[in-house]
């Protein structure tokens, strides 16, 4: 089956102008141009579209999906698995927060009497799928299965008051980077509280603290693309910063 632009954006729902800006970014080319000048799809143009689309709803940039799609690597299928896997984590997520929601309104409704652990249950479930669908795969091969099963353990079995200062923390955390890098020394006393921060908060949710294992972690903030942009989203070279400051403090 063959489609004109107008007959592709009615199958699709994307516009006519979308399609044709794919084409001049060269994001998805037309597999011909008809005598009569129209942008001509098949069947291969039209399975790319649909992973593209899917690729928007995950909220990749348009740059990224072409280098994706571009590389010799790409394949398909596990394309689609990635997405499969990615959506079921949010389906998990939404589960989750529907849930709590429900057991809030019965709450209210005095139909039930939810406890304060109940009350923050499925913010912490939330998190920790997030962490465990982003970064699971190297954190587990990093520290092991039963060092990251034991903190997701302790992170769910925290008091509502530890949860909201562990939250809180992350946020003083970001704050404290912006000032520190000011200096630019990582032996600055900016950078020393810093660095107690980050360890107060990584107690709040591993087993045992170790310098080594602290020294490790802030390591693979730079190594890896993903961890460094939480930090650098916020402050440029912060993941750099935060490293050499937690570095210097465990000396």
């Amino acid at each position: 089956m063959e489609y004109t632009v107008s007959q592709l954006a009615k199958l699709s729902g994307v516009s006519s102008r979308t399609l044709r800006y794919y084409d001049q970014i060269d994001l998805l080319k037309p597999a011909k141009i008809s005598t009569s000048g129209y942008r001509i799809y098949g069947k291969k143009e039209v399975d790319l579209l649909q992973q593209i689309l899917f690729y928007r709803e995950l909220d990749v940039g348009l740059k990224e999906i072409k280098q994706m799609i571009n590389d010799s690597d790409f394949e398909a299928l596990n394309t689609l698995n990635a997405h499969y896997k990615a959506l079921t984590d949010e389906r998990t997520h939404l589960d989750e927060i529907i849930k709590t929601v429900e057991k809030t309104i019965l709450n209210h409704k005095g139909e039930i009497d939810m406890s304060d652990q109940e009350k923050f249950e499925g913010f912490k479930k939330d998190l920790i799928n997030k962490n465990e669908a982003e970064f699971g795969i190297e954190i587990r091969a990093k520290y092991g299965d039963t060092t990251i099963d034991e903190s997701n353990a302790k992170l769910m079995g925290m008091s509502e008051d530890d949860y909201e200062a562990f939250r809180n923390l992350e946020q003083e955390i970001i704050e404290l980077l912006k000032t520190a890098i000011q200096t630019n020394d990582p032996a600055s006393e900016a950078a020393k509280l810093l660095a107690s921060k980050h360890k107060e908060w990584l107690s709040f949710s591993w087993p045992s603290y170790s310098k080594e294992a602290h020294r490790g972690l802030v390591e693979m903030y730079v190594q890896d693309e993903r961890f460094k942009h939480y930090y650098n989203q916020h402050v440029d070279q912060g993941a750099e910063f935060l490293r050499d400051a937690v570095l210097e403090y465990t000396k």
